[in-house]
């Protein structure tokens, strides 16, 4: 077994963006500055900007890298349960993951809803983790045979930032998410 001390130390463009997760969550991207970011991650500015153009690139880079982590806990496989118990497996995952004091609601609406630009590289890659939260939706939905799944979709993802939001000013999520979820999904396979 080796030790901690015997692994390499992570190379300085990982050391940026995992400073760089760790700070944009916690404290906001117009907090923290190039020169924090390089005094957090041990790296010189120089050395950041070799690696990165700029502070908008690092965080559409965290993005891009952090995001699969924040939601591979919030997806099941679509062979596991039901339609019905994958959609709610989400919401489930989002009071678990709330329980935590570090939890500072859905990286990708911080993000995007604190720069106010669509168009910013990290508001567009914070939009595609949001758009795959939408599809994942629809496609249980559709297995479920919702009349409308690309509606119950929207509803279900809506539902999640808000849920989020409320987790990240209240710590914990409501149960009255997951049980708007269950009403939302059961409503809209009725007829199926």
């Amino acid at each position: 077994m080796t030790s901690a001390a015997a692994l390499p130390k992570p190379k300085p463009r990982e050391r940026v963006l995992a400073a760089a997760a760790e700070l944009f969550v916690r404290e906001g991207v117009n907090a923290v500055g190039v020169d924090r970011l390089a005094q957090e991650a041990e790296v010189s500015k120089r050395s950041i900007y070799q690696h990165f153009e700029g502070k908008d690139a690092i965080v559409a880079t965290m993005l891009q890298e952090y995001g699969p982590r924040v939601v591979a806990g919030y997806f099941a496989d679509d062979d596991q349960g039901t339609p019905r118990e994958r959609v709610l497996h989400v919401f489930d995952a989002l009071h678990e993951a709330a329980q935590v004091s570090d939890f500072f609601g859905c990286p990708f609406v911080n993000v995007a809803t604190e720069l106010r630009d669509r168009e910013h590289p990290a508001a567009v890659v914070a939009r595609h983790f949001k758009e795959e939260l939408t599809a994942y939706f629809e496609r249980q939905a559709v297995a479920a045979g919702a009349g409308d799944a690309h509606l119950l979709a929207v509803q279900l993802t809506l539902l999640f930032d808000g849920a989020s939001a409320s987790a990240a000013m209240r710590g914990g999520t409501p149960d009255a998410a997951r049980r708007a979820a269950e009403l939302l999904f059961d409503a809209a396979t009725a007829a199926a």
